[in-house]
């Protein structure tokens, strides 16, 4: 089935309350601490229908005692641009592209893991930005609980022989703030799935802008690319901001210092003036990571890279601790 959405094991009425106000199908979960509301992927109705991010686990808002730890960060909403995404945004590049496109012809297809099959238009290179047409979107299932929302997608592309089945869960642990993503992407095709997979996260902590009040720790020694102008630097293992960023202002730089290992999968973002903070931690080896930030988000971008032969399936897990003071305010 084209484009296909199936909300397995929710009734008649459970299915009419997924609908978002604005119009975009979406489910909230909670485990009595932390309460989420998550996008629902949906080829005519779906909140997120650009071709750059993984529809799966877009989430909306996720609050934990009073405060707000995601949220809309862009100044301009449309449902198929590249960037009006919320939440743990995930993106499947291989190499610079995608699986295919590397070898494919004008109007021939390639595949998008998390989108689906896409055509290539007559272009230099490929760029996220571009809105390419969806040949074929693949088959979407969701199943609901109180405290978690699973996602199904199932591509097939004859072309090119990839085929994959991917699962994401985002589930709300119990009795502790935590959220967890997830994944697990089998390859069902004929040919070798090469790819890795970032979280880009935006994280919009009570829509504060990017500026002093806000560091990033990470567990290693920082070695920055380049310096991020007189708009923040880094200290040893630490991101600091040195004044509030104004808009169309980006901090940003590759960091490397990272070792072979899981455990450099690991930081922490923190609002001092509210005595807020996100723990983000991994069960796989950092390939490369990306820092980026402008005055409404801030974003470390860690690559996880995967190999997986015909038959054979990648797991992985992301999670996050949320902190907050008993009572809300500064």
């Amino acid at each position: 089935m084209k484009n296909g959405l199936t909300l397995a094991g929710l009734s008649f009425g459970l299915v009419l309350g997924v609908m978002a106000q604005d119009g975009a199908p979406s489910a909230t979960i909670t485990n009595g601490q932390v309460r989420a509301k998550l996008y629902l992927p949906d080829a005519q109705h779906g909140y997120y229908r650009g071709v750059r991010f993984d529809w799966s686990g877009v989430i909306a808002s996720l609050e934990y005692r009073g405060h707000n730890y995601f949220g809309q960060w862009f100044p301009r909403y449309d449902s198929a641009r590249h960037d009006s995404i919320t939440g743990p945004a995930e993106e499947f590049r291989t190499g610079t592209s995608a699986l295919g496109y590397a070898e494919a012809k004008t109007g021939e297809t390639f595949v998008k893991i998390g989108v689906g099959v896409l055509r290539k238009p007559e272009e230099a290179a490929y760029a996220f930005r571009t809105a390419y047409e969806i040949v074929d979107g693949g088959k979407w299932t969701v199943h609901r609980k109180d405290d978690s929302v699973e996602f199904m997608h199932t591509v097939s592309d004859a072309r090119t022989g990839y085929a994959y089945v991917y699962r994401k869960t985002v589930r709300l642990s119990k009795g502790k703030p935590q959220l967890i993503l997830e994944h697990s992407l089998k390859n069902t095709g004929r040919r070798k799935i090469e790819t890795s997979v970032y979280d880009h996260h935006f994280f919009v902590m009570d829509g504060d802008p990017t500026g002093p009040d806000f560091t990033v720790s990470f567990p290693f020694e920082l070695k920055p690319a380049k310096e991020m102008t007189d708009l923040a630097v880094v200290r040893g293992k630490q991101i600091a901001y040195l004044k509030t960023l104004e808009t169309g202002q980006v901090a940003s730089t590759a960091l490397e210092g990272f070792g072979a290992t899981s455990k450099d999968y690991d930081f922490r973002i923190e609002n001092k003036a509210r005595g807020t903070a996100v723990r983000v931690t991994a069960d796989r080896p950092i390939a490369k990571i990306f820092f980026w930030s402008i005055r409404t988000t801030l974003c470390p971008e860690a690559f996880i890279d995967m190999t997986i032969e015909p038959g054979r399936e990648s797991k992985w897990q992301i999670t996050y601790d949320f902190e907050a003071p008993t009572a809300p305010g500064r």
